[in-house]
């Protein structure tokens, strides 16, 4: 049985005392552990029946039966294979909608392509002695695709391979699992100190959107997504890593009333553009030109 399919009726996670929580998971459609993965502490303590120390306890239970997430970009490669396509009937509307779902990257600002760029390019020898190294890919919105990697590789002449077993990957679920994959990360540094040199989450802020919504929970959702960020930076700093990160643009209502060019501004508030060094804005410009603007603190 595949890892994403692993039931809740494992013998490692099922015992005496937790048939009945099973149960309650199952009756809101909660069926595996990846399933749990997939779900925040707080939607399972909104499951009749289910407190907060047994939530603890069956993702402390899941996770012994799971893996972080991490594979190497090669084998998250050779997974993909396994995705099926369903015909449509019309091959004429099927190369049009492939066309669009492949290509669809060049119609946007171009923020997950400049991730794939940059874990070819980090790899690569530079200036002042750097020698190159490894990456962690955190996606948050399954945007990640090893092919990107493999044509970017022909751009700068290496081999393939070599740069896909050289980037580890991991699809996060939820803001909760996102912050989890962190430890996973500190402790992969620490292991193989110096080897990795960069880590990039794209993106950063599209789970915490999910995971809280509206006013009433903008409080929480800005304290923990100052905690994450503090994560970041005592990573970054502690085992000489640079970190990557991108985020998603909202319309700003207020814009109109200072006459602003342009009325959009990045999400999570001053905490984000705080712990950032250096704020980097994309947009498209015309054809397939794409305009970049920087910031500082």
């Amino acid at each position: 049985m595949k890892e994403d399919q692993v039931v809740l009726e494992e013998p490692g996670f099922q015992d005496e005392d937790n048939v009945a929580d099973i149960k309650k998971l199952k009756s809101v459609g909660i069926c595996t552990i990846k399933g749990i993965q997939m779900t925040t502490r707080r939607a399972l303590c909104n499951v009749k029946g289910l407190s907060e120390a047994k939530v603890d306890k069956i993702k402390e239970a899941a996770n012994k039966l799971i893996e972080p997430g991490f594979l190497t970009a090669f084998e998250y490669s050779e997974k993909r294979k396994m995705v099926f396509h369903i015909t449509t009937g019309s091959q004429e509307f099927e190369y049009v909608f492939i066309f669009f779902i492949t290509t669809k990257h060049k119609f946007r600002t171009g923020k997950t392509q400049l991730s794939h760029t940059l874990c070819v390019t980090a790899q690569l020898p530079g200036a002042g002695g750097y020698s190159g190294g490894k990456i962690i890919f955190i996606d948050t919105e399954n945007t990640f695709r090893p092919d990107r990697l493999r044509d970017i590789a022909d751009r700068f002449n290496v081999d393939h391979n070599a740069v896909l077993d050289n980037v580890l990957y991991a699809r996060a679920y939820t803001s909760e699992h996102q912050m989890e994959l962190l430890d996973y990360v500190a402790a992969k540094f620490h292991e193989e100190a110096g080897i990795f040199k960069l880590l990039i989450i794209d993106s950063i802020m599209a789970l915490f959107r999910v995971d809280f919504s509206g006013r009433g929970e903008l409080a929480e959702r800005q304290q923990k997504l100052a905690q994450m960020l503090s994560r970041l930076q005592k990573i970054s700093e502690e085992y000489n890593v640079a970190v990557f990160v991108t985020n998603q643009m909202t319309a700003d209502p207020g814009a109109t009333m200072t006459f602003q060019a342009d009325p959009k501004k990045p999400i999570g508030g001053h905490i984000l553009a705080h712990a950032s060094t250096t704020r980097i804005s994309l947009r498209k410009g015309r054809g397939e030109l794409r305009i970049a603007k920087i910031y500082d603190r």
